[in-house]
């Protein structure tokens, strides 16, 4: 995995004064199911976009806290520390619902984020920052 990622660009570089979140969600379980990502609070207007199977999406805040949350049939909710010019990576895993795919967020180590990131596609981004 090392060996994969070690000339991979991510495809938006971190900038010195924000922190970048990539959420990923690397399955194609549930492919045709929203996961929407949230920042900070659950409303429409923090809405950051969204992934299907296989995709991915990055956003910029500023350092510090941040609760990242993500719908599915169910909302999955998960705290990072960001500094400027870090790099957080979040897997979206998929699982079996009632009614459709529930899902849960998972922090992933630098060479495991980069190597989903380099074999997922871009998915729906509302913004690039709050």
């Amino acid at each position: 995995m090392q060996a994969e990622v070690a000339q991979y660009s991510l495809p938006k570089a971190p900038v010195a004064d924000k922190g970048l979140v990539y959420v990923v969600r690397p399955s194609n379980a549930g492919m045709m199911v929203r996961f929407n990502v949230f920042l900070d609070d659950k409303e429409a207007e923090s809405e950051m976009g969204y992934n299907r199977g296989n995709q991915y999406i990055y956003f910029f805040v500023t350092p510090g806290q941040h609760v990242i949350s993500s719908k599915a049939e169910n909302w999955a909710d998960t705290t990072v520390t960001v500094k400027a010019g870090e790099v957080v990576y979040l897997k979206q895993e998929v699982e079996m619902g009632v009614v459709m795919a529930r899902n849960s967020l998972k922090q992933l180590s630098d060479v495991e984020g980069r190597y989903l990131v380099k074999d997922a596609s871009l998915g729906t981004i509302a913004k690039e920052s709050k």
